[in-house]
């Protein structure tokens, strides 16, 4: 009986052991040119794997979403369907970031279960993502979402950590184990990996609306995983200043929304090294499509920039300051160099009314005048003035002929706020009005449904120097693997004061930039924003003829982007092409550095050649540089001596 009973139990387990297996199911798809392969498993939980030429990129991770009455959509799932489709599409935006035609080919798996809900999983050729989908007949509350990414042990991370949902989205950033990062030690995205095994890869997400951004944290498991964290819904708000609201009680839930969606991307972005990420443009092939039919008076464009540096002209007849003839002089050196707007920032209305104008600004001149020297005008807005004033606001803006706004201090990605950005957003479109936020989230591809949201900031900008000094050549040549991986990001460069190593201060009223005169010109190739800001003032501008040869024709938007060479935090050289011109920009950070530039790129036949590069004595002086016009041909290899905290920029030109 004894021996029986032994019998019994085995073959128990085994039959138990045997049903488990043959009701585990995976399911494979590779990206079109067979390098990455996403596999999902489907058992009592959902979990996906992503692999590169066989090299891991993440574990089996679990996902699922609780909704309402504690349901887990992904527990114990039952597939319904599984669907395969290859996809090759192309993409003509109506804002040229990286490139004027996107490539959008992807094999992807369609699974639906039981209970209403499916996911969608795709593989390109620089990525994989999933999302999830529910057919819920009504509004169904989220109560978490389980967005896991498992790493390697020894992976690591260059990540910013931020303790509060409540940020300007603006922190400096770590390198940083994976495994040691606790779990209520979070960051926002995107987030640049760097695995052990040599490959590169970086998580953000894409179509966000009507849910809140994701964070990631450890796992308190001193593994390498990151678990997805949201800020939960605000159910209570308080106002403390004209620009804050502050989040003083919350749900707990993080959304609650429509039953029948689809959710947003989690994406991987992936690269055999640093600076192919730069050439990814994954979200916005993710992100929702064109939701606008008329789009032909979106004109991206660089911008004058009175802010920063405090509107500090000399040399004039007349006093300096928030008043129409030292806006007027803006207008006038913006039409001079081809600079398509200038931007009115604080003090052109009172920040809790933007009709109530300031009367030593006579807007509608300005308006009438810049019409004249083909130069239209920008202004700021805090956002919750926006908010209450937003029809007649955006009305009188559009009747003046206002072409954009500068809205500033969101500085959440609840659901409330993602759904703000949306509705303002298309509000701007209804008006012809160009938008560049401030104190945002990251890029998530709202641009690409409404592309005249042109730019964001989400980093920390220039506007740093003014009194701090943690902007760096260092952190310079970070964000470009980072915070610019997601989208346009509005740094605000130009800076015409220039610091060496130890010669740097933070003057508010009169800003410098750590790094040399090369290093701020080789930002307009390397930075991505087709609002691009000159932040310095006209009057410094006006002192480098030499320096605006090269500001005045420089694009915001491009036909084609190559990442070059490049090491996230030490160096990076970016090439881009608009028409037939190539522009080859390079920063480094505070090691000096030669670097070899092999122009096979290039067209055929001979090129002109404007370049820029760090002077003799840019060690000891930042603000000394060369200009030289020279010529090449495809193939030539150029040597670029880069200073510490240097640069070197060139035109190539038929």
């Amino acid at each position: 009986m004894k021996f029986k009973s032994c019998c019994c139990l085995v073959l128990f387990l085994f039959m138990v052991t045997f049903t488990a297996l043959v009701q585990a199911k995976t399911y494979d798809i590779s990206s079109p040119d067979k390098n990455i392969k996403v596999r999902v498993s489907v058992d009592r939980n959902i979990t996906w794997s992503v692999s590169y030429s066989d090299k891991e990129i993440i574990a089996p991770s679990p996902v699922s979403m609780t909704i309402d009455n504690g349901v887990v959509l992904g527990l114990n799932p039952k597939i319904v369907k599984a669907e395969k489709e290859s996809v090759k599409n192309e993409i003509t935006p109506v804002v040229k970031e990286k490139r004027s035609l996107i490539p959008d080919i992807y094999n992807k798996l369609d699974l639906t279960f039981k209970n209403n809900f499916g996911l969608e999983f795709r593989a390109y050729n620089d990525g994989a993502a999933y999302r999830f989908l529910t057919t819920f007949d009504n509004k169904i509350k989220v109560y978490n979402e389980e967005a896991t990414f498992v790493f390697a042990e020894n992976d690591s991370v260059v990540a910013a950590f931020e303790p509060s949902f409540h940020t300007s989205f603006e922190k400096l950033y770590d390198y940083i184990a994976i495994a040691s990062i606790a779990p209520d030690h979070k960051c926002y995205l995107p987030v640049f990996v760097v695995k052990e095994n040599g490959l590169r890869v970086a998580v953000t997400e894409s179509d966000l609306d009507d849910y809140p951004g994701l964070f990631v944290r450890g796992s308190g498991d001193y593994s390498a995983t990151f678990t997805g964290q949201f800020a939960p819904y605000p159910l209570e708000e308080e106002q403390t200043r004209d620009r804050t609201l502050r989040v003083t009680k919350t749900a707990d839930y993080i959304a609650e929304t429509g039953g029948t969606r689809s959710f947003p991307w989690r994406v991987l972005m992936i690269a055999e090294n640093d600076v192919k990420l730069i050439e990814n443009d994954i979200v916005y092939r993710l992100a929702k499509p064109l939701q606008l039919k008329d789009t032909a008076w979106i004109k991206p464009g660089k911008v004058a920039w009175d802010w920063w540096n405090a509107l500090n002209l000399h040399g004039v007849n007349f006093k300096a300051g928030i008043n129409t003839e030292t806006y007027k002089y803006y207008i006038d050196f913006a039409s001079r160099h081809g600079i398509e707007y200038i931007i009115l920032d604080e003090g052109w209305s009172d920040t809790e009314d933007l009709l109530r104008l300031k009367p030593e600004v006579d807007l509608k001149e300005l308006i009438r005048y810049g019409s004249e020297k083909n130069v239209g005008i920008i202004l700021w807005c805090v956002w919750l003035t926006v908010d209450k004033q937003l029809d007649e606001a955006f009305t009188k803006f559009e009747e003046w002929g206002v072409k954009g706004v500068k809205i500033d201090f969101m500085d959440r990605d609840d659901q409330k706020i993602v759904n703000w950005y949306r509705k303002v957003t298309a509000a701007a479109a209804e008006h012809h009005l160009l938008v560049d936020y401030h104190g945002a989230y990251k890029p998530t591809g709202l641009r690409r449904a409404y592309p005249n949201l042109l730019t964001r900031e989400g980093v920390r900008g220039s506007e740093y120097n003014k009194w701090a000094d943690d902007i760096t050549p260092d952190y310079n040549v970070t964000i470009p693997f980072t915070r610019m991986l997601a989208g346009p990001m509005d740094y605000t460069p130009g800076a015409m004061r220039n610091a060496e190593k130890g010669n740097f201060n933070a003057v508010f009223e009169r800003p410098m930039s750590q790094g040399t005169r090369v290093n701020q010109l080789a930002m307009y190739v390397v930075y991505e924003s087709p609002l691009q800001m000159l932040c310095d003032t006209p009057t410094n501008y006006e002192a480098e003829p030499y320096v605006m040869k090269f500001l005045g024709p420089v694009p915001s938007v491009w036909d084609e982007t190559i990442g070059l060479q490049g090491k996230i935090s030490d160096y990076v050289v970016v090439a881009r092409r608009s028409g037939q011109d190539w522009y080859v920009g390079a920063m480094n950070d505070w090691t000096p550095r030669t670097l070899k530039l092999d122009l096979s790129f290039l067209g055929d036949g001979d090129y002109k050649v404007l370049l820029y590069r760090d002077g003799p004595n840019a060690e000891r002086f930042a603000e000394d540089y060369q200009a030289i016009i020279t010529t090449a041909r495809k193939g030539d290899v150029f040597e670029l001596n880069l200073a510490p905290g240097g640069g070197w920029v060139g035109r190539f030109y038929k």
